[in-house]
């Protein structure tokens, strides 16, 4: 019986590990970050910041791969330390752990780029599964703030079907805008379909495109071309804006 080999260990240390800076005013908790962060094998603390001004320097400094950010700092707050380091950063993910869950703040976060919004009452595995989940790009919110984010959405489904269908919009005549150099424009004032709708309920849960696509037998560029025209309609940049939007409605 054929077995799948496992990468070597020179492999494993040849990849590189994801960089992270800690921000958080509580030194018992960036020692402690720390060292649940330098045990795992592909991954290295390369800074601690005790407030949001030290969080934006260092990460300007050190350009960390993952920023782990605490929300009520002194001198400048995460929240706008994760808008300041978004904005120099933008390969720079930022990932809130916080012992705050109040709708306001998951919002304001999700606004001022954090990709992942996890409570300090998270595991070890959670936490170091985020760090890395958030390093690949994809979104995470913990399970209470996803309980949260899924109330609003039957709220929000509800009050959507209740509402008069909009008003049938002029077909754009594509001859007219080829020759006046510009492309047809999504229509993104229509509601979102069934199987948006399915769509944004996976997202909220975290899946991915492929997660996504299992979960509804469908294609995986079906299921990026459903989240893209959600984005579209729900006027979201991110994934993490997308699954809290309704949270301020």
């Amino acid at each position: 019986m054929s077995t799948t080999a496992e990468p070597s260990p020179s492999a494993a240390q040849a990849a590189p590990k994801i960089r992270v800076l800690i921000a958080d005013d509580q030194a018992l908790i960036r020692r402690g970050m720390a060292m649940l962060l330098d045990a795992a094998p592909d991954i290295e603390v390369v800074g601690q910041a005790a407030d949001g001004v030290e969080a934006v320097e260092l990460a300007r400094r050190a350009r960390p791969d993952v920023v782990l950010m605490d929300l009520h700092m002194p001198r400048k707050g995460g929240v706008l330390a994760t808008r300041e380091i978004s904005a120099a950063l933008p390969h720079t993910r930022v990932m809130v752990l916080t012992t705050f869950d109040r709708d306001d703040l998951v919002f304001d976060a999700v606004r001022a780029g954090a990709q992942a919004y996890l409570l300090k009452d998270a595991s070890e595995e959670e936490v170091l599964d985020t760090v890395r989940a958030v390093h690949r790009g994809e979104s995470r919110l913990t399970p209470q703030i996803a309980r949260k984010v899924m109330d609003q959405f039957r709220l929000l489904a509800d009050r959507v079907a209740q509402e008069p269908a909009p008003a049938p919009m002029p077909v754009p005549d594509a001859r007219a805008e080829a020759q006046a150099g510009t492309s047809p424009q999504p229509d993104a004032t229509k509601p979102l379909t069934e199987r948006e709708a399915a769509v944004l309920e996976l997202i909220a849960k975290g899946y991915g495109n492929r997660q996504i696509a299992t979960a509804l037998n469908l294609a995986e560029g079906t299921a990026k071309n459903h989240v893209s025209r959600i984005m579209q309609k729900l006027h979201a940049n991110t994934r993490t804006e997308l699954a809290v939007l309704v949270l301020k409605k």
